[in-house]
């Protein structure tokens, strides 16, 4: 494994990144280098499910990006997702908004010492919650799936039924 630095906005110190030799020999030494997102494929497999259009799933995905540790929310600022998504502030708010009521974010205003106001926190704990109550649902599909694939390599298969349409190959 290799230690890389990652890329990181809004003067946040950049976090010390691992990836193994596969990551790197897929997407490249050098794209790896710039960083990189762990994000679970239910998000993306379940996002009809959970009800987001896709600059809503863009913004989750920029706000996962973020965040590097359990303990430590993202605080991305408004400006930083506008740029990255090209969108206006005002959208990224709208969009913000969207995910909070949805229950799947929470913003957390925070301030500086001084009183000033900094880039909200966001806590995602709703996402992984909503993600958490779907797995047992995917993972029966998952687990069905895998065991037609099975049970067609045996030997002496037969389906069972017929395509429907009356077409067959």
């Amino acid at each position: 494994m290799t230690a890389i630095p990652q890329q990181v906005d809004d003067a946040t110190p950049a976090p010390t990144i691992k990836t193994n030799k596969a990551s790197a020999d897929k997407w490249g030494q050098q794209v790896i280098e710039l960083g990189f997102c762990l994000v679970p494929s239910l998000l993306l497999r379940a996002q009809q499910r959970i009800g987001l259009n896709p600059t809503q799933l863009a913004v989750l995905l920029q706000l996962c990006d973020f965040w590097w540790d359990k303990e430590r929310k993202p605080f991305p600022s408004k400006e930083t997702l506008a740029q990255r998504l090209s969108l206006s502030e005002r959208q990224v708010q709208r969009y913000i908004a969207e995910l909070e009521l949805a229950g799947l974010v929470q913003r957390i205003e925070r301030r500086s010492s001084n009183g000033g106001k900094l880039s909200n926190t966001y806590d995602l704990s709703g996402l992984v919650k909503r993600l958490q109550e779907l797995e047992p649902e995917f993972r029966e599909i998952e687990e069905s799936a895998k065991a037609a694939r099975k049970a067609v390599t045996k030997r002496g298969y037969k389906a069972t039924a017929k395509p429907s349409g009356g077409a067959t190959r």
